[in-house]
């Protein structure tokens, strides 16, 4: 079976920084877009940032000029950098990416991780 297995959360201070990681593994044929997703407690899961297969990126506003996301195609991989952390940046980080695999019809599904808590404290 597909799994994205997210690490990096945890607590932080505001101003710092952190780098999430999301691993891909299983049954895989192929990656398309892969990106990252937060959730904020009584809020709607939100796109923080993602990657195509061929390096493009695109970010929230909320999040431009202090994320950065990268991805590395042969370890089936993606990151998230993020600096100048705020209290309002607190949520639960979802990894996302859309990936081909031997399952069922081996059409093109979005796979979501369990997702890594970050907490950060002003």
């Amino acid at each position: 079976q597909v799994r994205l297995v997210e690490s990096g959360g945890g607590s932080m201070q505001s101003g710092g920084s952190l780098r999430l990681s999301c691993a891909a593994s299983g049954s895989i044929l192929s990656i398309g877009t892969m990106g990252w997703y937060r959730q904020a407690p009584g809020k709607q899961r939100e796109l923080v940032a993602d990657i195509t297969s061929g390096g493009t990126t695109q970010y929230a506003d909320s999040v431009k000029g202090r994320s950065a996301i990268s991805r590395d195609n042969a370890k089936n991989t993606v990151d998230l950098e993020m600096n100048s952390l705020k209290p309002e940046d607190t949520a639960v980080y979802y990894c996302n990416a859309d990936i081909r695999s031997n399952i069922g019809l081996r059409t093109w599904y979005y796979y979501w991780g369990q997702g890594t808590q970050v907490t950060v404290s002003s």
